[in-house]
């Protein structure tokens, strides 16, 4: 679901306006009105519908779980010198690469740029990187070049009139905007514009900038008419199969497989499958990184799509039979790899055959040293956690690197579900593992999301009803 975003000074006014004017929609049974109730309050979507209602559709369309929570974003926008003023002040002077607008909100603010945290840019945790140095190294860093000379010389290019640079960059622009018109526009005056490479550190093509994925931070958006831009920029000669810097080297298609924010935009599946029917071919690890990114359905759809499968990959895309035929040439790695994806993606009969293999229940899994027990509870996995509790897997484990448990992590998924989602059965996981046990921290009782949740609130206390 793709969430609409702020400007610079929101009026908190002119959104309750907008609430009112849903409700006048709704009463006249617009379409359009009906169909965004729908998507973001779909309990109200044709029955009782007041004010308030609508005030939530509105703030979870800007990606806000209520409207207090959206109301009080938009005032401390408003009030000048309030910490959200000032982290919106400086992303705004990231992306103009404003440094003497930037240099000045450090230096005036030099405690809450050391000890801060910014808010995201949209929804994935994306955000500028404050880290180190002057405005200067920043800008070049958040723009993706080696030093700030290398940013000067990229700005006076863009900035001269019909350069190639300043041509590239507002095809970018119209790629990431899905302006089709304008990017047919500036393919016709310049047709190779489908070849240039980027000058910044990840060499990206137009085509890479569709993944959302590796490129600027505030670049990475995913409009509604992807495939559209992709089928345009692929018609005029655009390499499906070129690979740019980010991460080692990526294909457009890596970079949309393993992206958020096509998935959010409800075109993940249809970009990549047009990729496919354009030449990209997906790697030998292409399953393994959707699922090391929580990429479920895009894994699954390059499966059935002939990607190659090992017995991690097949263990997380639900595939029993390629389970057991890899299990006896498994080696030990591949089999704790496949035990964690199988427990994340729910795929029970598959977590049944390798303990009945004589999988280790317990046994800690990849970098962060957690158990299956971690995964399941992340997932939202209720079958595979009572599973789990069964074989008698512990649930005081806490992962090597945050330091969570099984419950800890199951309430980190919960809490970082897209607004206005289900708690799902994560609520369901946590009763389970709180009857099994599990440590329930203080702080979690008293957080606003639980508290505003009865259901998790419930299982939490340990409730029984």
């Amino acid at each position: 679901m793709e969430w609409k975003e702020l400007p610079s000074r929101p009026s908190l006014e002119q959104y309750k306006k907008q609430a009112k004017d849903l409700l006048k929609s709704h009463k006249s049974g617009d379409r359009e009105a009906l169909s965004r109730i729908e998507r973001h309050h779909p309990r109200f979507g044709s029955a009782k519908f007041a004010l308030a209602d609508a005030q939530l559709v509105v703030a979870r369309e800007h990606g806000f779980e209520s409207w207090p929570q959206f109301a009080k974003q938009l005032e401390a926008r408003e009030r000048e010198g309030s910490e959200v003023f000032i982290w919106k002040a400086a992303e705004d002077a990231v992306i103009a690469g404003d440094a003497a607008g930037l240099e000045r909100l450090l230096q005036e603010h030099e405690r809450l740029f050391r000890e801060g945290q910014p808010p995201s840019f949209g929804f994935g945790g994306l955000r500028a990187d404050y880290s180190g140095g002057d405005a200067r190294s920043i800008l070049a860093r958040n723009h993706h070049f080696e030093s700030w000379a290398k940013f000067e010389e990229h700005v006076e290019a863009r900035g001269r009139k019909n350069s190639a640079m300043e041509q590239f960059e507002a095809a970018v622009d119209a790629v990431i905007g899905g302006d089709v018109a304008q990017l047919e526009g500036l393919l016709g005056k310049n047709p190779d514009l489908v070849r240039v490479r980027s000058t910044r550190t990840h060499g990206a093509t137009l085509l890479h900038y569709v993944g959302a994925n590796g490129v600027e931070y505030f670049r990475q958006k995913t409009p509604k008419n992807a495939v559209a831009i992709a089928e345009t920029l692929l018609k005029a000669g655009a390499e499906a199969g070129a690979v740019a810097e980010m991460y080692g080297g990526s294909t457009a298609l890596d970079l949309v497989a393993t992206s958020v924010h096509p998935l959010r935009a409800g075109v993940q599946n249809a970009l990549i499958g047009t990729l496919l029917k354009n030449g990209a071919a997906a790697g030998d690890g292409a399953v393994d990184g959707c699922l090391a990114n929580g990429r479920e359905e895009a894994a699954e759809f390059l499966a059935q799509r002939g990607a190659k499968l090992d017995l991690a990959s097949a263990a997380g895309v639900g595939r029993l039979d390629l389970v057991k035929e890899f299990f006896d040439e498994g080696a030990e790695e591949q089999v704790k790899r496949g035990f964690g994806w199988a427990c994340q993606y729910g795929r029970a009969s598959i977590v049944e055959f390798l303990l009945q293999k004589g999988f280790d229940v317990g046994a800690k899994l990849k970098r962060h040293g957690e158990t299956g027990l971690h995964h399941a509870a992340l997932g939202g996995h209720s079958d595979v956690v009572q599973l789990l509790l069964e074989r008698k897997a512990p649930v005081g484990v806490k992962d090597e690197t945050w330091g969570g448990t099984a419950l800890g992590w199951a309430l980190h998924a919960w809490s970082n579900r897209p607004p206005g989602t289900a708690s799902g059965s994560h609520d369901r996981v946590a009763k389970l593992l709180v009857a099994a046990g599990s440590r329930v921290e203080a702080e979690w009782l008293e957080s606003e999301s639980v508290r505003a949740d009865p259901r998790m609130l419930a299982a939490l206390r340990g409730d029984s009803t």
